[in-house]
């Protein structure tokens, strides 16, 4: 099967072909033809299966040559988080362009000027969270009643993350007769009532059960004691190759690259609580390979791709089966191979056999040490240096800064000269002749 033989436009085609994407993967190839001829279609697909292209390509064949009002786009691509929709946004800019379509991505964390003077100008292509787009539409700067195909994509993850009342407020103000395309991994739940209440005679496509690949991906569960928890997970971080590990909370994430860096291993941390442009730029650095180790809380758990992920790693082990098996699609994602560990302390053992019985899975249990051959075998771990890191100074000093510490090499000024503290004429500090403590009491707390 070609993606010509799908029925797709022949600009659609060459560009995927210049891409090196010529063989269209399974629920691609069930999906397409549904979608292209207007029908609503449900899709349940394990992560990495190619559900961006199932639900993309037909979308921009769709819109593509109907032009883009001002505030009124034609598709919308539903995700869950800010991640999800840069990738999908990236994966379809390109074909878009060949098609003179233009796509936008609406998302939080991110500067609103853009988003709305992009949607002024008309764009035929919407990626949103639900959050940002029902501020857009409240601010009266995008208007979803020209909406011709709106798509969920994991929409299970949308639903568990509470955006259910958000989503069905948003396809109330879709026109009811437009297409609509559903993808999740399960299709469960809340899942179930969105498509009962918004999809019309939907074909539906599963392509995957609802169970782990254990074809192209490993199992192992290390069984280690709490003391020596810190020094396994060190050794493991330590290997060759891109790993993602995986724990519950953000201050644990930030603890673990902080206690990594102490020990020789340079890591670097992803959860809701940083800025947008720190999640993107560090999401950079992993990809490109300038960090080889991404210490994550469940928000990277979905919707993330990265190349070349051999090794996934639970610091904690997961509640239910369903984040075992969105944790563990980081890897073996499109026919690589990959290798899930999950760290387990003796209190944690009945109910982490009990969770991954449930995703399908059945590991191999090795009980392991700090410096094990066993463990050396499974994850590829080598003992760090202990030599800590020295952190990678990213920005400048800003000008008015605080004045430099006795010891310190004091700051410079655009002449050569030393600055001088924040005084007025007399030579007082300002701040302090006004009652208020001085400027460098104030930035040292």
């Amino acid at each position: 099967m070609t993606f010509a033989a799908l029925g797709l436009p022949r600009p659609l085609v060459n560009t995927l072909a210049r891409q090196g994407i010529e063989t269209p993967f399974p629920i691609q190839t069930a999906t397409i033809p549904d979608a292209l001829a207007g029908r609503d279609v449900l899709g349940r697909g394990q992560t990495g299966s190619g559900k961006t292209l199932a639900f993309g390509l037909p979308l921009l064949s769709r819109v593509a040559g109907t032009g883009a009002a001002p505030r009124r786009p034609r598709a919308l691509v539903l995700v869950p988080t800010r991640e999800l929709a840069f990738q999908v946004n990236d994966a379809l800019a390109p074909l878009a362009m060949g098609l003179c379509v233009r796509t936008k991505t609406a998302v939080g964390g991110t500067s609103y000027d853009k988003q709305i003077d992009a949607l002024r100008r008309g764009v035929e292509v919407l990626v949103a969270t639900p959050g940002r787009l029902m501020d857009l539409v409240e601010r009266g700067v995008c208007a979803l009643d020209g909406i011709e195909i709106t798509v969920l994509d994991e929409a299970d993850q949308m639903c568990d993350m509470g955006f259910l009342p958000a989503i069905r407020e948003l396809l109330d103000l879709t026109p009811r007769g437009g297409q609509r395309l559903l993808f999740s991994a399960t299709l469960d739940g809340d899942v179930d009532t969105l498509v009962r209440d918004y999809l019309h005679e939907p074909v539906t496509h599963e392509i995957d059960p609802p169970v782990a690949t254990v074809d192209t991906m490993d199992h192992h569960l290390l069984m280690i004691s709490p003391r020596e928890k810190f020094d396994v997970l060190a050794s493991i971080a330590n290997r060759q190759g891109r790993t993602i590990m995986f724990t519950r909370t953000k201050d644990a994430v930030d603890r673990i690259v902080d206690q990594l860096a102490g020990v020789g291993v340079r890591a670097a941390g992803l959860h809701g609580g940083k800025t947008q442009r720190v999640r993107t730029r560090t999401l950079a650095e992993f990809r490109e390979g300038r960090t080889g180790v991404l210490v994550a809380t469940d928000v990277a758990a979905r919707g993330i791709h990265v190349d070349s992920v051999s090794l996934v790693v639970h610091i904690d082990p997961p509640k239910d089966p369903k984040d075992y098996l969105h944790r563990a699609g980081r890897t073996a994602r499109a026919g690589e191979s990959g290798t899930v560990v999950t760290l387990v302390l003796p209190r944690q053992r009945r109910l982490t056999h009990d969770v991954l019985g449930r995703a399908g899975v059945s590991p191999t249990a090795t009980r392991v040490t700090p410096g094990d051959a066993a463990l050396a075998e499974v994850t590829g771990a080598r003992r760090p240096s202990g030599e800590p890191v020295v952190p990678e100074r990213r920005d400048r000093p800003r000008s008015g800064g605080r004045p430099p510490s006795e010891g310190r090499r004091p700051f410079r000024g655009h002449d050569g000269g030393e600055r001088r503290p924040y005084r007025s004429h007399d030579g007082t500090d300002r701040h302090q002749a006004e009652g208020r403590r001085p400027y460098h009491a104030r930035r040292t707390g």
